[in-house]
């Protein structure tokens, strides 16, 4: 069963840090690429950041510009994406969901229907 274990979720004030971390053990596939999505209060999930690992690309959401950045992290047996998020504001406040895809998104890193497996969420609040 394929399982993509999230982490670094936390409550931080405006302006500060977080690292998220996802990992997918390649025990049952080899991604293609992940990204992060995340969903606010009461609004639609989001496209957040995505590394292509098919491509060697990555691509942001507008908002992410600047001061998120999505890296990958070198394992043997495993696929690994971090995210580390500066400059943090309220409206950042969401559920942050990683994703992976098992086949090959192309130039879509964007668009969630390129992706067949997700987390279960770790929650970032930003507090004011």
């Amino acid at each position: 069963q394929v399982q993509l274990v999230e982490s670094g979720g936390g409550l931080v004030q405006t302006g500060g840090s977080l690292n998220l971390s996802c990992v997918n053990s390649r025990r049952t596939f080899s991604a293609y690429a992940m990204g992060w999505f995340r969903q606010a209060p009461g609004k639609e999930r989001e496209f957040v950041a995505a590394f292509s690992w098919s491509f060697g690309i990555t691509e942001y959401a507008h908002f992410a510009k600047g001061r998120f950045t999505i890296s990958r992290v070198p394992a043997e047996d495993a696929d690994a994406v971090n995210l580390q998020m500066n400059s943090l504001k309220p409206e950042d406040t969401g559920v942050y969901y990683c994703a992976a895809a098992d086949g090959d998104p192309g130039y879509e890193l964007g668009s969630a229907h390129q992706y067949t497996y997700w987390g279960q969420g770790t929650e970032v609040t930003v507090s004011s």
